[in-house]
This record gives structure tokens, sequence and C-alpha cells, in this order.
């Protein structure tokens, strides 16, 4: 199986923690050269100073503020310009939405989700499909189970990461002509810090302990556990080598079995 990366230079957009960060390293790790996005200049020195280099491959950093789409096309091309750098893979990855039930969200929740997910996604790929269509491109969107079965209480991101799973899957049809794939990956209870906030929210709005909440969570998961960033990231890594060449329009459920559909 092919799996190697030599050559070829990967965006990772939230790439400087939790699954993003994960997903950056294990690319890295089969010799992609690695640009990572944030809002943090700090964390994303010192995240891109751990990822591999033993391929020779070399890795970089832009600052983008997803709730500024604006900001975030024209920092994108500046780096462009700046780097000469030709995309082959784009990762799109953004923290999830607040929680909380759907008839209780404010309309301009709605708006930012919108921006942050997939306006911002969209800007991504319309600003490097040009680079993207040398033969060999990948996007692949971090999104949720939710496009599969709404989770409760988290009523504005099911709808957003609806929206985005079906913008990929159209992206998908529409690129394919230029050997571009386009995956959505879902990932179910992950071991991230955005997991530990639901967690706390949780226990907090029902008077129950975190341990009582974490042991309810795990409990409808068939591997009885949470999955760890890393394991999103190694299905993202096959999607995006030569051995994942011929999977494209699709949303893979990366969530130990939750998932209560085919």
């Amino acid at each position: 199986m092919n799996l190697d990366l030599t050559g070829k230079n990967a965006l990772v957009c939230g790439g400087s923690k939790g699954i993003g960060n994960a997903i950056a390293k294990e690319l890295a790790l089969l010799g992609a050269n690695i640009t990572i996005c944030s809002r943090n200049l700090e964390t994303l020195q010192i995240a891109a100073s751990e990822f591999d280099t033993s391929k020779a491959n070399k890795h970089n950093y832009f600052i983008a503020d997803f709730s500024k789409p604006n900001s975030l096309k024209s920092n994108l091309e500046a780096f462009l310009k700046k780097t000469n750098i030709k995309f082959h893979i784009l990762i799109n990855n953004t923290g999830g939405p607040t929680g909380g039930p759907i008839i209780n969200a404010d309309i301009e929740e709605f708006k930012n989700a919108f921006n942050n997910h997939l306006i911002c996604n969209h800007i991504l790929a319309q600003t490097l499909l040009p680079s993207l269509k040398n033969g060999y491109g990948r996007i692949i969107n971090i999104i949720s189970t939710s496009v599969k079965v709404p989770l409760n209480g988290l009523g504005v991101s099911n709808t957003i990461r609806g929206a985005v799973a079906s913008w990929g899957k159209t992206l998908a049809n529409e690129l394919g002509q230029f050997n571009i794939t386009v995956n959505n990956i879902l990932p179910g209870a992950t071991n991230t810090e955005r997991l530990n906030s639901i967690i706390e929210n949780k226990a907090n709005k029902t008077g129950k302990s975190l341990k009582d909440v974490n042991k309810a969570m795990k409990s409808i998961i068939p591997l009885a556990r949470f999955g760890e960033p890393n394991e999103i990231a190694n299905m993202v890594a096959f999607l995006c080598s030569p051995a994942g060449s011929y999977v494209s329009g699709q949303s893979i459920a990366v969530d130990g079995g939750r998932t209560p559909s085919i």
C-alpha cells in the first residue's frame, strides 16, 4: 500500500491542537510538507516545530481567524504570494459551534457558524483550486457524525455540519474531472478540549458528576471508549495518500461504532 506523501504540500486548518494537530503530525510522518493555520501565533510556532522532518520535509504556518472570512482570504493570498507554495492537500477543520437546543439559538449563532465553517471552507477551496488541479488534489472536511444522525443539544452544529457535508459532496461531483477527491470525515466523541467542554456543560446542566457523564457517553459507543485524535488522523492520512485515490464524495464516520445508521 502506497502511503508516501513525500513532496506533497498540505494545508491543515486548526493544526496547532486537537484533531487538526494530530492530522498534521501524521501527514508529516508520511513525508508531507505541512502548513498549519489558526488564530494564535505562539501555538502555531510551537506546533510547527514539533512536526517530523526526517524526510527532509519543511513546515510553515500563518495566522487565520475563521470568524473573519475576509481576513482569512487576504492572509492566505499573502502567504501564497510570499512562499509560492503549490498545495496538493487541503484539510478543512474548525472548532464546532456552542451547544444548546436549536429552538433557543439566536440568529447570529447560525450566521457565525455558517461563516466559520462553510464560507471559510469555500474560500480556502476556491483560493487553492489552481494548485489542486495539478493532478493530485485532496480536500478533506472534518465535520461530525451529526450529518448522519443529529446529536441532541447541538442544534446549530447539526444544521451547519449538514450544510458542509452537502457542500463537500457537491464539490466532489464537480472536481472529480480534475482528479481531485473530496471527502468528509465524521469524528465521534474524541479526546479533545471540545469533548471536555461538552462533558462539563452536560454535568453543569444535569447536576451529574463529570465521571457519570463520561460513563454515560461511553456507554452508547460499541467500543466503550472515546476516540483519540490520532485515530481520526489515520483515516485522513489514508485518504490523502495515493492509496486513497479512488475514494471520493464519501462521509466516513470514525466513531467507534456509535452512529446508529449504516
